[in-house]
């Protein structure tokens, strides 16, 4: 049985928003899913060390307390070197699937950036506020629809 995909991408995504209690439950349906071959071993142990960094957020020595989640640029780097050590032939089974969670992991953060881009705010403009006619604490329902452009 292959990897459960849409079970590590759920849990990639929970880590890095720090949801821990879920993320350790979609481990365990990963780990109860996948067989037990020395690849998918360190696969499993990469998707552990990332939930024990992400965790302990004062550890300075682990990857992701140093790591921008926004700079894509950096990401993308990250991801081609650590396929890099996937399809690297002298790897052990162990480290193509341990390289392979990680390059999997910078995939889903840089889904997760382009699904999300960072909205800039415009110079706010000042609209007035519609009112009812009696009463001119209440605004009315115009307000709330976006302006047109005609």
């Amino acid at each position: 049985m292959p990897m459960p995909k849409t079970l590590v991408t759920r849990y990639f995504q929970l880590i890095v928003k720090r949801k821990f209690t879920e993320g350790l439950r979609e481990l365990e349906r990963i780990s109860i899913k996948m067989q037990k071959t020395e690849w998918n071993r360190g696969y499993y142990q990469a998707l552990y060390g990332m939930y024990l960094s992400q965790k302990n957020i004062n550890d300075g020595y682990s990857f992701f307390s140093k790591f921008d989640f926004t700079d894509t640029p950096t990401l993308h780097k990250y991801r081609r070197e650590f396929l890099e050590h996937t399809r690297n032939g002298l790897h052990a089974d162990y480290d193509r699937g341990y390289f392979s969670a990680w390059a999997g992991c910078m995939r889903v953060i840089i889904k997760m950036n382009n699904s999300n881009p960072v909205v800039t705010k415009k110079k706010e403009e000042k609209i007035p506020i519609e009112t009812v006619r009696n009463d001119k604490n209440q605004a009315t329902i115009v307000n709330f629809y976006p302006k047109k452009n005609k």
